[in-house]
């Protein structure tokens, strides 16, 4: 059995070959020959920081981007969590600032923390002895994920050998860090636990139960037999380019609505993504974007060999399934707001379709908490008459609720008008079982004439939609 120090220099190995650069805290610790800290209270590398910014932001002055980093590495509360959330803000949107060009005109626009568009552009770092003064003296976190000089990442290991220390004592020393080195984790976006055989990742707020392990590497199909759990959970969620799409959207905060009973009502939850949500979404936008493909002249793309079973052009993006409790609905608002982004899908409409109103109200409600992830703030159909003046009118872009039932038809209507015919259009089908599929006729024994189903309609109503359905019930026990 290895000790404590072997698995952190195991862990730094595993680090460096998936591309990160590593130094020791002690080399750059305050007043050594390579130190990149004034003093043991700052946990930024403002030099590593505001040279990443230059290369990301050549447009504008290093005497703004100096100012950033000081600006960003200042608590703007005493509440870790709020500092956390604007802190994710700004990863996501940049750092707004206004300074005159050359010329004497005054310009606003956004400093980017991160490059997201080009991994290369940034810069992966692991340390280990980072020492940082708290409120109750110095503390050591085993070890500390830096992008672009930002620690994004904390992981805290116990001796594989001491059966009495677990996971959960790091768990519990995560927790006393927390509380005497807040200043570290105003720029946390995940935190690691581990012994080595067993390793969990969890958000800043996140309880035990919610710290969970890491079982894939690339995909869904890559699960290597690795000695120790901790070596899949550092190649397969810090790979860089993995790892900066799980910052830039599988990361969610919401408002706890609590109760007389709960004393957090209120409080704001940060939510990230379990590995299967992780890879079920990436999968499902891959196919949602080749299922929705036309080529220039705005037609269906002949089948080609793409090595999947979604065709170019089908509109069928297929099904993700869920058991029960695993988190649909976050799945859901992260698959939104990645698929939003792609440029392939030109600003497309979303339209969130479910068959009960509870249904239609809590996911358009866990979706609004989430629009600031989503930029934009869902809107939800009061009615038939109102829901096809929405689809109608819409020219790009939005996120629309309804139930199936508003595509009934009116009294007169032998069949859907047309709402729409963009190719950008993707209907998300909540418990895709049940009302919303079957296309078939069926016969009216009162009035002798053959009726169809909502998904007719729905489908009559918007004929160039991609369909993709989310459901956390077995669909075909053959299948």
């Amino acid at each position: 059995m290895i000790t404590e120090d072997q698995l952190e220099q195991l862990c730094l190995d595993w680090f460096q070959s998936i591309g990160y650069d590593y130094v020791c805290g002690y080399d750059i610790a305050p007043g050594e020959s390579a130190a990149e800290r004034s003093d043991y209270r700052q946990v930024v590398l403002h030099d590593r920081l505001v040279a990443q910014l230059q290369i990301i932001n050549p447009h504008i002055p290093l005497l703004t981007l100096e100012q950033v980093a000081v600006q960003i590495a200042k608590a703007e509360t005493p509440v870790l969590i709020k500092n956390n959330k604007a802190f994710h803000q700004y990863v996501l949107e940049g750092v707004k600032v206004e300074y005159t060009k050359a010329g004497g005109e005054e310009k606003t626009d956004y400093v980017k923390l991160i490059d997201f568009s080009n991994v290369a552009n940034n810069q992966f770092l692991v340390v280990n002895q980072y020492t940082i003064t708290g409120s109750k003296g110095n503390r050591r976190p085993d070890v500390i994920v830096f992008i672009n000089g930002l620690p994004l990442a904390v992981l805290e290991l116990k001796n594989p050998a001491d059966s009495n220390a677990d996971i959960w004592s790091a768990y519990q020393q995560l927790q006393t860090y927390k509380d005497e080195i807040p200043d570290l984790f105003v720029f946390n976006e995940a935190l690691v636990v581990s012994d080595g055989l067993h390793a969990r990742v969890g958000s800043l707020t996140a309880s035990k139960e919610r710290f969970l392990p890491w079982r894939v590497v690339n995909n869904e199909h890559d699960k290597p037999q690795y000695e120790y759990f901790l070596e899949t959970l550092v190649k397969g969620f810090f790979k860089p380019a993995l790892f900066l799409d799980y910052i830039r959207y599988f990361i969610l905060f919401e408002q706890d609505g609590g109760s007389l009973d709960k004393p957090t009502a209120g409080a704001t939850i940060k939510k990230i993504a379990a590995y299967h949500q992780f890879h079920a979404v990436r999968e499902a936008v891959r196919a949602t974007v080749i299922a929705a493909r036309r080529n220039e002249n705005g037609v269906t793309e002949p089948r080609a060999n793409y090595g999947d079973k979604v065709i170019p052009g089908s509109g069928k993006a297929g099904v993700v399934w869920h058991t029960q409790g695993s988190g649909k609905s976050i799945s859901m608002v992260c698959y939104a707001g990645k698929l939003l982004a792609q440029p392939e899908m030109n600003n497309p409409t979303i339209v969130v379709v479910t068959d009960r109103n509870d249904l239609d109200g809590q996911l358009f409600n866990t979706f609004g908490m989430a629009a600031e992830t989503l930029k934009q703030t869902p809107v939800q159909a009061g009615d038939r008459d109102e829901l096809r003046e929405i689809l109608a009118a819409r020219q790009s872009g939005g996120i629309i609720f309804t139930t199936v039932q508003k595509f009934a038809l009116l009294g007169d209507e032998n069949s859907h008008p047309v709402l729409s015919r963009r190719h950008n259009i993707v209907v998300v089908s909540d418990e895709a079982h049940r009302s919303q599929y079957g296309d078939k006729a069926k016969l009216n024994p009162k009035t002798g004439k053959y009726t169809f189903g909502y998904s007719k309609h729905l489908r009559d109503a918007l004929p160039e939609a991609s369909f993709i359905g989310f459901t956390g019930t077995p669909i075909d026990s053959a299948d």
